[in-house]
């Protein structure tokens, strides 16, 4: 408060003090001087509450350290532990309750999800070990945050790999190692590569890697196998000379019939082998008759065009062509899909043609957004002169293809796109793929219709593949949503007047399935004015029905989970007096994450131990742990200081002081002068 108002509250309390005083003088009050002090402070309290309705204090805080302690819950740990759980549960309390005393504790289990304060149930399907640590500095990196107790075997089958994080953690990372490290008997099929679709009539090869250990002495035949038929096709000897043993093997198929074939590789087992879970796999290879052509324009070089041609890389079903604006070839007719980077601009029109098929704008600074917005994909209220960078979400009502299982965890680490200042609306018949964080506004979003279309408002894809390779090692959901929208684009570009997709052959246990269905009149018009019909066969012949549901012009079915399996799906319509018929197959695989490798991986602890200011302990050496965090000189408690605004108005008894001054005052000057 300003010093003249402290005076002007003095002054004007010693007046009103000053003029009780004389008053109570000539009427002979025995003590004055009193009753004049307390109408002073009475006044002056007065004053205060109108003059300094605010108070400003220090106050000081004490932080304590936190220490999170991050419980593998994977269903790995159950095996690693077996009748030690107990035990080891009991001394991780113990530390807990310990470590409580002198520091703030939070506890975390994690395996596919992070389970916030659940410990010791040991239930999830996967180990995600860089998503739990990056979830941690997120959620405390700037709340003192001293250090990390992670407990676990050491295995991790999901997201990056933890060494290459490089997290901003400044405290230590103390890691509990749970399991055996002794190798066990195995022999394991550890990856597959084999093209999604290839042409028919053509060779392709099916390749996969087999490790193994202990297994010196295996000498067995490997055997590829039809699905349709139950019969090998293909079989190629193993044998195996060492204890460590790594190779990769491969099957020459040949492409005889059109259609999704199902594949599976079966390695025999091992004499003594304990986990054989791991000594198949299923392959689903599509034969495709002819490719679709995909005309690429892009006004001026851009590197998203390049993330485009990657993407579609090596899948047999397209074939790309790139090409600049002044190159565009006269003959339009050959090409099923067009996408356009940056066109049609201001000041560069593209033939009718084009708009009257499937296309995919990707639009960037100088896009005609008048031009595009003719074509009825959406109303653009935007200024692409202008741009602004917007963070992407994924939408959570999007049901036009299924994306791989890990995408949230892909989209919260990318970049943001640089998209153009403005008002998007969708036009009909459209679904949104992505929405800015910001504004939630849609910046991909696909339309169903007579003519298939997609937009993109921004640019920025390659930087998203660059950092999906940084975090995750790997290209596949920005890769997967490239291709899926392609797919959707070309997929009533084909002859066939009825279509079945389903977005992928092989499905976990736990996964919805979803098809997609489409139906073309004489004019190649998507319509859904007829029912489509749906039967699935199991592996026994029992069969389900099921009726699709009419989305936009196009129709989608959703028959939720299933049971592990090999299923024969086959769906119906009758359009015009003439019956078509789409069938095909897919595999349920329930086989656990966790049981593909087996043992302890104390190499990795000791690694990342070592990166972050810590140690490895055995859990019989827990209570160690409470030693280390306390002789660690980097741990230490965070004081605070800052100023509170404390409002008069809200204390109570500053008023009750000013009522019981008041009354006082006011009972002493009645009894003197009753006296």
């Amino acid at each position: 408060m300003n010093t003249a108002y402290w005076i002007l509250a003095l002054v004007l309390s010693f007046a009103f003090g000053y003029w009780v005083y004389r008053a109570d003088k000539k009427r002979n009050i025995s003590y004055p001087l009193l009753t004049a002090g307390l109408r002073f402070v009475v006044v002056f309290l007065t004053f205060l509450l109108l003059l300094a309705p605010l108070f400003r204090i220090k106050e000081t805080v004490t932080k304590k350290p936190i220490v999170l302690f991050l419980q593998d819950n994977s269903t790995s740990i159950a095996q690693a532990l077996r009748k030690d759980s107990a035990n080891y549960q009991q001394n991780s309390l113990s530390l807990l309750d310990q470590l409580t005393q002198e520091y703030q504790v939070v506890k975390w289990g994690f395996g596919t999800e992070i389970q916030k304060d659940t410990l010791f149930q040991y239930t999830q399907p996967s180990t995600n070990m860089s998503q739990a640590l990056t979830s941690a500095v997120d959620f405390y990196g700037q709340q003192n945050l001293a250090a990390i107790i992670m407990a676990t075997d050491g295995r991790f089958n999901e997201g990056a790999h933890p060494l290459y994080l490089n997290l901003p953690f400044e405290g230590s990372l103390y890691t509990i190692a749970i399991g055996d490290t002794a190798v066990q008997k195995d022999v394991r099929i550890s990856a597959v590569y084999a093209n999604k679709s290839v042409l028919l009539n053509s060779q392709f090869e099916i390749r996969f890697d087999v490790l193994a250990t202990q297994c010196k002495g295996y000498n067995e035949e490997v055997r590829l196998i039809n699905v349709s038929n139950n019969q090998t096709i293909k079989t190629t000897s193993l044998s195996i000379a060492s204890d460590n043993f790594d190779k990769t093997v491969y099957f020459q198929v040949q492409a005889e019939k059109p259609g999704l074939h199902h594949f599976i590789i079966d390695l025999p087992k091992a004499a003594g082998e304990k986990n054989s879970t791991n000594n198949r796999k299923d392959v689903f290879v599509e034969v495709v008759q002819e490719k679709k052509n995909i005309l690429l324009i892009a006004a001026a070089p851009h590197p998203d065009v390049n993330t485009i041609r990657e993407a579609l890389k090596g899948h047999e079903s397209y074939s790309l062509t790139i090409v600049s604006v002044d190159k565009i070839p006269k003959d339009l007719s050959p090409y099923q899909l067009f996408i356009l980077q940056g066109l049609p601009s201001t000041t560069i029109a593209i033939p009718n043609e084009i708009l009257k098929k499937p296309t995919w704008f990707l639009m960037s600074k100088g896009s005609n957004s008048a031009a595009i917005q003719a074509t009825q994909i959406a109303t653009l209220s935007v200024n692409t002169l202008n741009f602004q960078n917007q963070f992407a979400q994924f939408s959570s009502g999007f049901n036009s293809f299924i994306l791989p299982p890990n995408y949230q965890a892909v989209m919260d680490k990318m970049p943001p796109l640089s998209c153009p200042v403005g008002k998007v609306e969708p036009g009909i018949n459209t679904t949104v793929l992505l929405t800015s964080k910001t504004n939630g506004q849609p910046l991909w979003f696909l339309q169903q219709g007579a003519v298939a279309r997609a937009i993109l408002i921004g640019e920025g894809l390659w930087r998203w593949r660059m950092y999906e390779y940084k975090f995750f090692n790997k290209q596949e959901v920005i890769d997967e949503m490239i291709r899926q929208t392609v797919t959707f684009l070309t997929a009533n570009s084909q002859e066939k007047p009825f279509n079945v997709q389903l977005p992928k052959a092989i499905w976990k246990d736990k996964e919805a399935i979803n098809f997609n269905a489409y139906l073309l009149n004489e004019n190649k018009e998507q319509i859904n004015s007829e029912e489509v019909k749906m039967v699935i066969s199991d592996s026994s012949g029992a069969k389900q029905y099921y009726l699709f549901a009419k989305s936009g012009s196009a129709y989608q079915l959703n028959i939720g989970s299933r049971a592990a399996g090999s299923y024969h799906y086959m769906a119906t319509v009758s359009y015009k007096g003439k019956n078509y018929t789409e069938q095909g197959d897919f595999t349920v695989q329930d086989i656990p994450i966790e049981s593909l490798e087996s043992g302890a991986d104390y190499s990795l602890l000791y690694a990342l131990s070592n990166q972050y200011k810590g140690h490895v302990v055995m859990p019989s050496q827990e209570a160690s742990l409470l030693d280390s965090l306390k002789n660690n000189n980097h741990i230490k408690p965070i004081i605070q200081e800052y100023d509170k605004t404390i409002p008069l108005i809200d204390w109570k008894w500053y008023f009750i002081l000013i009522l019981t001054l008041a009354t006082i005052e006011w009972l002493l000057r009645k009894y003197w002068m009753a006296q």
